[in-house]
């Protein structure tokens, strides 16, 4: 049973947190819009302890620094006290985080910027708390010995992508800048693995790929047929407003427990590539490409202008598809869509 205690002592951080908070209706990621409003603070100023209960929370491969956590136990030590229990789910992409957090079966998962932007225009009640990498972890992939030379060459082909992540918007955004649309091409929705399986097998002609699959499909012969870092959104670590509002003090030893990775993961590279080899099944000089030359973890950790910035560009694109309904709705996301609180409360050394 999970109890809540409120303690005399105010923590500012956790303050903070209940002062900003947002709460709203959850709507299907692909229905209609609108932001959540403001609810009132959990605690008025008091410390919220929480005591019981479980922790549900993602892991991924295309964010590293979940992998260490869950590999060193950090979150189990840190929450023992506490008498909460950490249970990690595996995300195969951001669309199946969101799809968890929609409902509720994670309280935290990490998606691409993107495809927070995408869910919370479509009334998910989620709001990034940290920023946990700037990866160039998309592009567009072609077998090996494709005939395929450039981007104006995928007209009328078919092309792998799933859609509700960052490679399939990296793939409108690398057709248009090519002078191309979504409807010059037919996208098969496909998970990622399932993407590159296609692109193996035949059935379809190029893949939107995403790390660290993409990197291993690399190994294995296939071109990257068109690499743009700037269509790749930011790494983004997602709550929901109802764990936020409710356990703020687990949501930063959330966040104290990634930039604590952060670090360990700069200092350890070598062991940090390891771990998403065994976690991924990588040849290990595919997972160290993947950890040293296409994820920049040394970044400003606190979400804020370098990632709307992004999305602001992204965003149109979303109502140009159909897949979220005004331009409207994607302007309240990206006015409600950052909680900075923890991010600029964090403690790495809180964990250890």
């Amino acid at each position: 049973m999970t109890r809540t205690r409120i303690a005399p002592l105010a923590l500012a951080a956790t303050a903070a947190a209940a002062a900003l908070l947002l709460s709203g209706c959850v709507a299907g990621e692909n229905q209609g819009s609108g932001a959540a409003a403001a609810a009132p603070a959990a605690s008025d100023g008091a410390e919220v302890v929480t005591e019981g209960g479980t922790l549900n929370i993602d892991f991924a491969t295309y964010n590293p620094l979940s992998l260490v956590i869950k590999d060193q136990g950090w979150l189990e030590d840190a929450l023992a006290p506490q008498g909460i229990t950490v249970n990690w789910v595996q995300s195969a992409g951001s669309n199946k985080a969101n799809e968890a957090l929609r409902a509720g079966a994670i309280d935290v998962g990490s998606t691409a910027g993107s495809a927070a932007l995408l869910a919370r225009s479509n009334g998910s009640p989620i709001q990034v708390i940290d920023i946990y990498s700037q990866p160039e972890w998309s592009a567009l992939v072609v077998p090996a010995g494709s005939p395929i030379k450039d981007v104006a060459d995928l007209k009328g082909k078919q092309i792998a992508a799933t859609k509700g992540t960052d490679p399939y918007f990296f793939l409108i955004q690398a057709l248009e800048a090519n002078g191309l649309t979504a409807d010059d091409v037919t996208v098969q929705n496909l998970q990622h693995a399932d993407g590159w399986a296609a692109l193996q097998n035949g059935s379809v002609d190029a893949w939107a790929g995403l790390d660290p699959i993409m990197a291993g499909a690399e190994q294995s012969g296939a071109q990257l047929l068109y690499r743009n870092v700037d269509f790749n959104s930011y790494g983004f670590l997602n709550a929901t407003e109802d764990f936020i509002k409710n356990k703020p003090d687990v949501a930063q030893t959330v966040v104290n427990a990634y930039e604590h990775a952060r670090a360990w993961a700069e200092e350890n590279p070598d062991e940090t590539a390891k771990i998403l080899a065994d976690v991924a099944g990588l040849d290990p000089a595919v997972a160290t490409k993947v950890i040293t030359e296409r994820t920049n973890l040394d970044i400003d950790n606190v979400p804020g202008d370098a990632q709307v910035k992004v999305l602001t560009t992204i965003g149109p694109l979303f109502v140009e598809t159909g897949d979220v309904a005004s331009q409207d709705a994607i302007d309240t996301a990206l006015d409600t869509l950052v909680n900075d609180t923890f991010a600029k409360a964090a403690d790495p050394s809180a964990i250890g």
